[in-house]
């Protein structure tokens, strides 16, 4: 018997922190790749000749794909067993960046891509069910969503790192190299320690043509969402496309309505700390998009920073998440609920955001740009694992599958529509400046403090919809009712030095 099988066979609390590594190791790499592109475009579009308008589907087709899939994908994981579709998901990831890394034209590299973003859906859709379940316990849960919120958080900082080193010691096609063997590992190691729920059956909501038409309208509205930049938000082809997403959709919720196994059961759109946490939840990653996207060309095409220097520049954000996700996180979950601690961590992601809104064309990092990091990084470990909490804590464990893809398409589908819109408002007012006479590095700024200010305000908005409207679920345990001393916090700590 292997190292492994014992693990898996006796220690059961020992398995599912190691089990916890490897969901958080295929999380790392879906997240890795949501920003480690952007970093070697420049070099894809000179390696395979792409025209400024074909490169954007190298970076399109993986959102367009991940983003449409999350629902289904996650309801598939209460059907047939959530171990079974991670496991399928991280194989056709891996095997869809070995693609990639081998891509000699633009099709191939675009359909990979395509491709890497349906098996990220498939694997990230069941990983927040896949917590829930092998860690019931309110304590043991609060460290393992932090762990994993600081991968799915920091990944994105951490991808810009990576990519601006792999791509200027080796070249772009070692960005998707790097996927391979932890795509691998991933495999072997979940399907020993990764406990399997038996899925409910196809019996209970095999939805055929409600899928079609739930995935077809993501599909549709994704689309629109990220190619409007290109065409404008209110091109007729922008227009269009909208308008066919909302009536299947329109259509979809009216035949779900009438089917008595439908894909996506309606009590759970009813569970209202789900439906409200996604909203805030949505809002949050926003404010946070604005950061990682327009944060990264502020410091390359102001400051001048290079790639490496730029990915480096983001460090200190991941260490801070790093740091709070080895306890501090969820300790004070424990001890203050989630409700209090949401609240301050948001009024730290707003104030970083708006010290964003001060910095200027020859601005020092140390002074005017480390500060809002550290806050920015300290605000969303504190308040991104209250809010995953909250989403699941009173799901019923069969659906716990769809509510992670409601969880994860909520915060998707706003950042991908806040992207695109900051995107047009940052262009429209950088246009605008020049032709006022402003300098060229000046008016980048300007259009950079606009979007951090909508940042600011999709901060603001989440924090007012939590003040109105969140409250702590009738499931979840409150502070007070379970300390950490219940909890054997020395085997977690020994764990934790031990990996």
């Amino acid at each position: 018997m292997t190292a492994l099988s014992t693990i898996a066979l006796g220690n059961t609390n020992r398995r599912r922190w190691i089990a916890l590594v490897v969901v958080c190791l295929a999380m790392l790499m879906n997240a890795l790749d949501s920003s480690i592109v952007n970093v070697a475009l420049p070099s894809i579009q000179r390696s395979l000749h792409f025209s400024q308008a074909n490169l954007t589907w190298v970076v399109d087709a993986y959102l367009i794909s991940f983003g449409s899939f999350l629902l289904l994908a996650g309801r598939l994981g209460d059907l047939f067993g959530r171990k079974r579709v991670f496991l399928a998901g991280v194989g056709v990831f891996t095997l869809s960046s070995l693609v990639c890394s081998l891509a000699t034209s633009q099709l191939m590299l675009i359909a990979a891509r395509f491709m890497q973003g349906l098996g990220g859906a498939v694997s990230t859709s069941v990983i927040v069910a896949i917590i829930v379940t092998e860690f019931p316990g309110a304590a043991e849960r609060a460290k393992a969503m932090s762990a994993y919120m600081f991968v799915a958080v920091g990944g994105g900082s951490i991808g810009l790192l990576v990519g601006g080193i792999l791509t200027q010691a080796v070249n772009w096609h070692w960005i998707f190299v790097i996927n391979v063997p932890i795509g691998a590992l991933t495999i072997l190691l979940g399907s020993i320690l990764i406990k399997e729920n038996p899925g409910i059956g196809i019996s209970e909501g095999l939805d055929i043509a409600g899928s079609l038409m739930m995935t077809g309208s993501l599909v549709l509205g994704i689309y629109t969402i990220v190619k409007a930049s290109s065409y404008g938000w209110v091109s007729g082809h922008t227009f269009v496309t909208g308008a066919l997403a909302l009536s299947l959709m329109g259509v979809f919720a009216i035949y779900e309505s009438r089917l008595a196994k439908p894909i996506l059961p309606v009590h759970i759109l009813k569970i209202r700390s789900l439906t409200t946490s996604s909203i805030v939840r949505g809002l949050s990653f926003s404010s946070m998009f604005s950061v990682f996207f327009f944060g990264a060309l502020y410091l390359e095409k102001v400051l001048g920073y290079a790639p490496l220097r730029t990915g480096l520049a983001f460090l200190p954000m991941t260490l801070i998440m790093a740091f709070m996700s080895l306890g501090l996180t969820s300790r004070l979950l424990m001890r203050y609920g989630p409700i209090r601690l949401l609240v301050p961590g948001t009024l730290a992601v707003i104030v970083g955001l708006l010290l964003l809104t001060r910095t200027g064309v020859h601005s020092n990092y140390l002074f005017a740009v480390l500060p809002s990091f550290v806050l920015l990084g300290a605000g969303m470990s504190i308040s991104a694992v209250p809010l995953l909490t909250i989403a699941m804590a009173d799901v019923p464990k069969a659906d716990a599958g769809i509510a992670s893809g409601i969880v994860n398409v909520s915060m998707w589908l706003a950042s991908s529509a806040a992207l695109a819109v900051f995107g047009t408002l940052a262009a429209s007012t950088t246009s605008s400046r020049i032709r006022a006479g402003v300098t060229p590095s000046q008016a980048l700024v300007d259009g950079f403090h606009l979007t951090f200010f909508a940042g600011v305000i999709c901060a603001t908005s989440g924090l007012l919809v939590t003040l109105m409207f969140l409250r702590t679920p009738s499931k979840e345990v409150a502070s007070g009712e379970v300390t950490f001393d219940e909890v054997d916090d020395g085997e977690y700590d020994v764990f934790v030095h031990e990996i």
